[in-house]
């Protein structure tokens, strides 16, 4: 348990880890890569230790050398691993080692902890059974563990509609130059997170695979391609920088965030768009952001978290402090996260005093005056750092298993007294 403390005038620097986004896809494709790769400002976490250790498993070397990562890849030569990959609560590793193993020969089994195994794979599974894989989950019910019985993945065309998580497609597509054939992806209906999309793919080129997407729909893939070793630098963590720019909103000072590239493709640098629209101030510099805060206005603010849905508990937070109505929406996938998000921020907001319900989608909140409570993270690190930051507004915030946070951030208590 720790207790956060308020802060007066608030005018700070801090600076941020490598994105956790990136690091897990360029840990992916370097494991895969031909050659060695170094990965510059690479995150070191709970999760990225997991796919670490996966990878290993599968053949690939890794070791640390400083605050890089050096990667002798595989060549896509996927070893037996001889045991089960467990990822903990890592949905990313999931979802990426799923497909990955399928580029192998023989049998290997993925799983991780017991909320890992509530989290959904069939639309994955069907995918790769599509290309000729034959997977296996308990009663057929597309939850992990999911065994993997892996011949190499054949080409061929594969269809995701309404695909509740993006990690299903960017799993299919770090995978599919390594696949015997040309391999099309159709995306029909309603896709989330397109931005984590884009990530993917800019990784994949950098290491050197070639593919063509006319829109935002369709993407063709050249198979038996291998990516190249190389040298790339990780942008820093906009998921992570976020806490400090909801810190410098709700105390009304200034912070400027170190080490993140402002045109980086991370979809959660939209949330600086939202704090300009609530009179926040925010510059850019070539390697910083600074924000502003200022008295937020009052009305019924609408946000539509669809490109950024980790923005949603910094934005909960963020509306629980501004007078009127904010409806936060398009992030109904948030259920099927490290928590059900919204069932647990509307928990935890009604437990500081603010009126939150559910919606199908998202969830409504009737900001106020937020008071200090003691803070239930669910195990969840995003339930925990946006609720740290309240703390530094609103008196006598305390966070239960406040180690939760290294999953993707364990430097983040000592930038938070930073602050302070």
């Amino acid at each position: 348990m720790i207790e956060i403390h308020p802060v007066g005038q608030l005018k700070a620097a801090v600076s941020v880890p490598g994105s956790k986004s990136y690091t897990q896809r360029a840990l992916v494709t370097a494991a895969l890569a031909a050659g060695t790769s170094r990965l510059r400002n690479a995150l070191f976490s709970e999760d990225t230790s997991y796919l670490t250790d996966a990878l290993g498993d599968l053949g690939a070397g890794i070791r640390v050398e400083g605050d890089d990562l050096i990667v002798t890849g595989t060549g896509g030569r996927i070893a037996n691993p001889q045991k089960e990959l467990f990822v903990g609560n890592n949905g990313t590793a999931l979802r990426f080692l799923t497909a990955l193993a399928c580029l192998g020969t023989g049998t290997t089994v993925v799983t991780g902890e017991a909320r890992l195994r509530e989290r959904p794979l069939r639309p994955l599974l069907k995918a790769l059974e599509s290309l000729g894989v034959v997977l296996y989950t308990k009663d057929d019910r597309g939850y992990p563990p999911v065994r993997i019985d892996a011949s190499g993945l054949r080409g061929g065309q594969v269809a995701f509609r309404d695909a509740d998580s993006s990690q299903y497609i960017s799993a299919m597509l770090l995978s599919a130059p390594y696949a015997g054939g040309d391999v099309s992806i159709r995306l029909e209906g309603h896709t989330v997170s397109q931005p984590y999309i884009d990530m993917t793919i800019e990784v994949m080129r950098a290491f050197g695979a070639i593919l063509t997407s006319e829109d935002d729909r369709n993407y063709h893939v050249r198979g038996k391609q291998c990516y190249q070793g190389r040298e790339y630098a990780v942008d820093g963590d906009a998921s992570s920088a976020s806490y400090f720019f909801l810190a410098a909103a709700l105390c009304r000072g200034a912070v400027t965030v170190m080490n993140i590239n402002p045109k980086s493709c991370q979809g959660d640098l939209g949330l600086l768009d939202f704090l300009e629209q609530l009179g926040c101030v925010v510059r850019r510099g070539e390697s910083w952001i600074e924000v502003t805060g200022h008295k937020l206005p009052q009305g019924e603010c609408h946000f539509d978290m669809g490109d950024m849905p980790d923005m949603a508990p910094t934005m909960a937070v963020l509306s629980a402090f501004r007078p009127g109505r904010t409806v936060i929406s398009n992030c109904a996938h948030l259920r099927i996260k490290e928590s059900d998000r919204i069932a647990s921020l509307v928990t935890e907001l009604n437990r500081i005093g603010v009126g939150a319900r559910e919606t199908p989608d998202g969830l409504i909140i009737d900001g106020g005056r937020p008071r200090g409570a003691q803070i239930e993270t669910y195990n969840d690190h995003r339930i925990a750092m946006s609720f740290a930051v309240a703390g530094l507004a609103a008196p006598g915030m305390k966070i239960a298993n406040e180690q939760c946070v290294n999953k993707s951030f364990p430097g983040f208590w000592d930038a938070l007294g930073r602050l302070t």
